[in-house]
């Protein structure tokens, strides 16, 4: 095809080329005629250019020139070949300049810009040829079958060549060569296959570090939807709070309008009954008392964060300065719900895990609380002035955002929930906050509480004088007293699977407390005592049902679900029992004494004695620690000892020593 100027295209021979004649009339003219017209066309175009711009002088010239032109496109050969052309796709027209052969080899050699821009960095050591290679199957030399690499049509591979032995030589020594050969092929495929596995797992290693990156990133957006879920459920507080209080206000305004009587007969009349009315009543219905402001009760929230059951296991939530003292009880009623805790320090205090600050303090013990159980808003604490007390958390007057909201026109007060310095004591909080919380107290026992369950309308208590008591939450009062040691006395001996007869129980340890721990579910009762026993009581009889042998130390702690009961010793050892067989399903032991465990429906946590909670994974059987004290150097200041711990769906809460508290993801 001619250029633009007219010329022949540079480096390349105008001479025709043979072209087959077309299928119809229509069809293309062969190459010498094209290239003729074509260039006759591109002269008449030039003359035509110059005419426009020469001006009048060229006039005649131009008008000659466009009378040939006007002749030329009436022929019509040339009018099929421009019609032709016209009609022909780009694909047909280099089909019929270049060959076959030549447009799959510029294609297969074509590579776009993208592509060359992207090419990822590389330093393999081996080639795609090895690679591929390195995929066929391994070959096997036999009897009566042919030496070197052949594939499975018998055709001779690449490479294969190089096997071409000297025929001079015996067969022995071209065996041995080809098995020579063969094995250092194989050795390098292995090579290759080596190389090829590590860049998988370099790849797969990639992809995991990415696919981390959008956990991280998705976790940080989990976070900021659960803050602005429960700044709404607060703001729907606040109307809720807002709208009460107009109703308040409307209905007393409804109760002082002015009521006219339609009985009096004149003005001077209606103001002498309105004056004998006036001194009549008493002056509280005329005037309205003074209201208090008061803060407006929390509400449960209406959705449930869920944050920690993605986060990584181990995972450090927040920790609190929350006592003075070591933690001698603590329980909460739900993941970022609320907390309460006991210390020795004499306190018992109430707190809001999703905004990690103290509500308040539950005030009316003589002395330390030894046991806390906490369901819903109602809570039970045991103490060693030998009373129970039962709380009523609904009625706190505490708003979780106070400090947030409803401030507009207020001036801000320090209300002593939070503090200025984390390594300070807590301040005490208002104790207006708690003042409607109590609801009543049990006395029955005649030394300290050491452990106590409820469950419904039945709470269970175990003392220091010994003894289990039934109370009904409902009518507040004792209505069972079980003796431990009479039930001990009753069950000296008991009989083992071998006929032989032996002494259940052990020496109790005088520093243990001798009711450890204690479970309720409806008429079953669980307790563990310090000598070493697991009792199974059955509350309708208020007998001793089944006796669990197997601990050598006092029982701190047990719980039982459908199948299983779990119990933690002194002796530094967790059992699991079969409840239905009564016999040991699985056990194992730590370094130290377990003071406190709990499980749920996937891991058992324990306090074993250390600056970390031990866990064990009951679906895989793993074990692994959780706490402050993980990736410690024991070269490092010793960190305080953790005393006390509970788990619930996987949000774990641990009390040390020191008075600290710390919440974790397990």
């Amino acid at each position: 095809m001619a250029s633009r100027n007219g010329s022949p295209p540079r480096g390349r021979s105008t001479s025709p080329r043979p072209m087959s004649p077309p299928d119809d009339d229509f069809g293309l003219v062969d190459s010498i005629s094209d290239t003729r017209h074509l260039q006759a066309f591109g002269r008449k175009v030039t003359a035509t250019a110059g005419s426009l711009i020469g001006g009048e002088a060229v006039t005649q010239h131009y008008q000659n020139a466009l009378g040939e032109l006007h002749r030329e496109l009436r022929r019509p050969m040339l009018q099929r070949s421009v019609f032709s052309f016209a009609q022909t796709t780009p694909r047909e027209l280099v089909r019929s300049r270049i060959s076959i052969p030549e447009i799959q080899s510029r294609a297969l050699s074509f590579l776009p810009d993208e592509l060359l821009t992207n090419i990822p960095e590389d330093n393999n050591a081996y080639s795609l040829f090895q690679g591929f290679q390195a995929t066929l199957p391994e070959e096997h030399t036999g009897i009566g079958q042919k030496h070197g690499r052949y594939n499975t049509s018998g055709q001779r591979l690449i490479g294969a060549a190089a096997e071409e032995n000297d025929p001079n030589l015996p067969p022995s020594m071209v065996l041995l060569k080809n098995q020579k050969h063969s094995m250092d092929h194989r050795l390098e495929m292995m090579g290759v296959r080596k190389h090829m596995c590590a860049t998988e797992i370099h790849e797969i290693d990639n992809k995991i570090a990415n696919l981390n990156t959008m956990r991280r990133i998705v976790l940080d957006r989990l976070a900021t939807l659960e803050m602005e879920e429960m700044d709404l459920e607060q703001d729907i507080l606040e109307v809720d709070n807002k709208i009460e209080d107009l109703e308040e206000e409307l209905e007393d305004a409804a109760a002082l309008a002015p009521k006219p009587d339609p009985d009096s007969p004149t003005a001077s009349h209606d103001d002498d009954e309105e004056g004998e009315s006036f001194m009549s009543e008493s002056v509280y219905q005329k005037i309205p008392a003074a209201k208090t402001k008061q803060r407006k009760r929390v509400k449960r929230r209406l959705s449930m964060p869920i944050l920690h059951e993605h986060l990584e296991p181990g995972s450090k939530i927040r920790e609190l300065q929350a006592h003075n003292d070591t933690i001698t009880a603590l329980d909460f009623d739900a993941p970022w719900g609320t907390l309460v805790t006991a210390a020795l320090d004499d306190t018992v205090r109430v707190w809001d895990l999703n905004a990690g600050r103290c509500i308040g303090l539950l005030e009316g013990h003589l002395s330390s609380v030894r046991c806390v159980q906490v369901e819903d808003n109602i809570v039970a604490t045991g103490s060693m002035d030998a009373s129970i007390r039962l709380w009523d958390l609904s009625k706190a007057e505490y708003a979780p955002m106070d400090n947030r909201i409803n401030k507009e026109g207020e001036e801000e007060e320090d209300d002593g929930l939070t503090f200025e310095n984390s390594e300070d004591a807590p301040p005490p909080p208002p104790p207006t906050i708690m003042q409607d919380c109590p609801l009543f107290s049990l006395e029955s026992h005649v030394a300290e509480v050491t452990a106590l369950h409820f469950r419904g309308d039945t709470l269970v208590s175990g003392s220091a004088d010994k003894t289990l008591r039934q109370w009904d939450l409902v009518k507040g009062r004792c209505v069972q007293t079980l003796d431990v040691l009479w039930a001990a006395a009753q069950a000296t001996v008991t009989s083992t699977d071998s006929g032989q007869w032996r002494q259940t129980g052990r020496a109790t340890d005088p520093l243990a407390d001798f009711v450890g721990a204690i479970q309720v579910f409806d008429s079953a009762l669980a307790c563990g005592t310090a000598d070493g026993m697991v009792r199974l009581w059955d509350l309708r009889s208020g007998q001793v049902h089944r006796s669990l042998v197997g601990h050598t130390g006092p029982v701190t702690s047990l719980q039982f679900d459908d199948v299983h009961l779990v119990t933690g010793s002194l002796d530094r050892s967790i059992r699991i029992w079969d409840l239905r067989t009564g016999s040991i399903y699985d056990a194992y032991a730590y370094d130290n004494p377990v003071t406190s465990m709990m499980f749920d429906d996937r891991r058992i946590v324990s306090a074993a004695g250390e600056d970390v909670v031990k866990v064990y994974d009951k679906t895989d059987g793993r074990h692994w620690n959780c706490g402050p004290g993980v990736g410690v150097d024991d070269d490092a200041t010793a960190l305080s000892t953790i005393e006390r711990v509970r788990i619930k769906e996987g949000y774990m809460v641990e009390g040390r020593k020191n008075g600290m508290i710390g919440v974790w993801s397990c």
